[in-house]
């Protein structure tokens, strides 16, 4: 195989590199799909574009090799353009035990062990909290929808919502000045920044009428849904690239839509507060799902309004990202 490897490196046989990859993945040869890795990588310095097979050996390595070599991944240039972080590509095969006593002390290695706790594994309290939640999700977080990985890609669907619909008004409104808003936004940033996703994001004092008003919404109509699915829902968009962009993960994702829903309620201002007045905030607050006829709901979408009852304030959150 080595000599193959050579000859298809100096042509600069993309084609014949990707059946190679195939090959050597189905034969199980691990060290040589990091050795293909490895010279596609050295080869670009020589004017041979040869990191797309550079990137997939990559990919491949961390989504099948054993654990001693998938670690292997983290080290390379070449996850760049991967479907997904590597963190959440590493922990759909592999376990804690397993990966633990290959992986550096590192940022990497907090991700890893948060992606593997999300599936189930017990991280030992010590590791480095490097998302400043916790690793296991709390009895008030929902079952987060985990993304899939194969040969050709990423598989993250959208959660599915059991939703009633009801036609609402719309009121006129201003839109305060609120944190909520650029958090919304840097949440978003997969869909807008490297896709072809539009967000946007209001907070008023009032209801969700006013909400819908200040969006300019039209034909409005709208669901409740509870907690869970608002967090699932959320934390999907947060953890996806959207259309074209670049997955964060659902580690990160989680992250994000926690620290959207802090920022919402005042909490963010003391960050990290108590997981459990956390929790108590996020389920005294009510989620809407809403259409609207100016808005669609095709592709990637996340139409959710948020009332927190108690300070009188609502935000509505549009995003969405078309192929």
């Amino acid at each position: 195989m080595a000599s193959s490897l050579d000859e298809l490196i100096q042509r600069a046989d993309l084609d014949g590199l990707v059946r190679h990859v195939d090959d050597t993945c189905s034969s199980r040869e691990w060290d040589h799909l990091l050795r293909i890795r490895d010279n596609a990588r050295n080869a670009v310095k020589t004017g041979r574009q040869l990191w797309p097979i550079a990137t997939l050996a990559n990919y491949r390595l961390a989504l099948w090799a054993p654990a001693h070599l998938a670690v292997r991944a983290l080290d390379d240039e070449a996850r760049t353009f991967m479907p997904g972080p590597v963190s959440e590509i590493l922990a759909l095969h592999h376990s804690w035990e397993d990966l633990e006593p290959h992986l550096e002390f590192s940022h990497d290695r907090s991700l890893v062990a948060y992606e593997r706790a999300l599936r189930g594994d017990v991280i030992p309290p010590h590791e480095d909290h490097a998302l400043e939640i916790p690793f296991a999700p709390a009895p008030w977080e929902p079952p987060y929808a985990l993304a899939s990985y194969n040969d050709d890609g990423v598989v993250d669907d959208m959660p599915s919502l059991a939703l009633q619909w009801h036609t609402a008004d719309t009121r006129e409104a201003d839109a305060l000045e609120d944190d909520t808003v650029p958090a919304f936004a840097r949440m978003m940033e997969p869909w807008t920044a490297h896709s072809n996703g539009v967000s946007r994001a209001v907070v008023v004092e009032g209801e969700i009428e006013d909400a819908f008003g200040a969006l300019g919404l039209q034909d409005v109509s709208f669901s409740q849904v509870t907690s869970y699915s608002a967090l699932q829902w959320l934390a999907w968009a947060a953890s996806s690239g959207g259309a074209h962009g670049k997955r964060r993960g659902v580690a990160s994702g989680r992250s994000e839509a926690l620290w959207l829903l802090a920022t919402f309620t005042g909490l963010a201002d003391t960050w990290p507060r108590s997981f459990d007045e956390l929790g108590d905030v996020v389920n005294n607050l009510e989620y809407f799902a809403f259409t609207a006829a100016n808005h669609s709901q095709h592709g990637w979408w996340l139409q959710l309004a948020i009332v927190d009852p108690d300070e009188g304030l609502t935000t509505a959150l549009i995003a969405r990202d078309h192929v």
